[in-house]
């Protein structure tokens, strides 16, 4: 039996579920720089007039294209005497907290002569190392201080936040000692083990190619990705295994 293949296919239908068919909506990916895509997450997770806690603001970048006023921002870092994991909020205070802390390890080795960070997290290398001013994260070295320190940081994240409350996080995966680390899942499973649920997953790319000193033979793909990760802090009782995602309550007051 033959087919007619005279007629073209009908177009499929469209599925539009409660709303107006577009393609104008926030995407996963993006290529570009932090501010922008900072902007946008925001506007889909973040609530105007929400009290906003961003814990290592450092020169501000993230929120330089976030309009004045939208959000009521406390800006802390270490140069205003503040440690991301030892915050002075009280108890379920905030509405939704920033934190992007130093995620290679190369900041946080105990020797200064081969410790790494001249640039924008400059003022990190000395007081997140082993053996610097501050206090060295967890105990553990190489890449399990960067690990250990965005999971003390998360945990008094989690003492702060109220429920439901967001916490956006900045990371980025990194070969250290020659072993693959992907950072972004392994904070993934840390901060849910601690009662976070999983909200959303950005992946931005750098612009521009990054350059590689004294290379001999790659072993690895070298990263030009980095990730932003939306959290929301479960409240006491549920599982995070059974909590289902919902829109921030109305900002808190007082």
């Amino acid at each position: 039996m033959s087919l007619d293949t005279s007629e073209a296919p009908p177009p499929p239908r469209k599925r539009v579920q409660g709303g107006k068919a577009t393609s104008e909506v926030v995407l996963s990916a993006h290529a570009g720089g932090n501010a922008e895509l900072f902007r946008r997450i925001l506007e889909l997770h973040v609530p105007p007039g929400a009290l906003i806690a961003d814990v290592t603001y450092g020169q501000g970048v993230f929120w330089r294209l976030v309009p004045e006023g939208r959000y009521r921002l406390l800006k802390s870092d270490l140069a205003t005497g503040t440690d991301c994991r030892d915050l002075p909020y009280a108890d379920a205070a905030l509405d939704a907290l920033v934190l992007d802390p130093p995620y290679m390890e190369g900041l946080l080795r105990e020797k200064a002569e081969t410790r790494g960070g001249q640039g924008s997290h400059a003022g990190l290398r000395g007081w997140y190392a082993a053996g610097g001013e501050g206090k060295a994260p967890g105990g553990g070295r190489w890449h399990q201080a960067v690990l250990d320190l965005y999971l003390e940081a998360g945990r008094e994240a989690r003492r702060v936040l109220r429920d439901h409350g967001l916490l956006l996080v900045k990371c980025q995966d990194e070969v250290s000692a020659n072993r693959q680390e992907l950072t972004h899942v392994q904070i993934v499973v840390g901060l849910e083990a601690i009662g976070f649920y999983t909200r959303d997953l950005f992946v931005l790319v750098r612009s521009n190619r990054p350059a590689v000193a004294r290379l001999k033979r790659q072993v690895h793909a070298r990263k030009n990705h980095s990730y932003f990760l939306v959290f929301q802090k479960v409240p006491a009782g549920q599982t995070v295994a059974r909590y289902r995602t919902r829109d921030l309550p109305p900002p808190a007051t007082g």
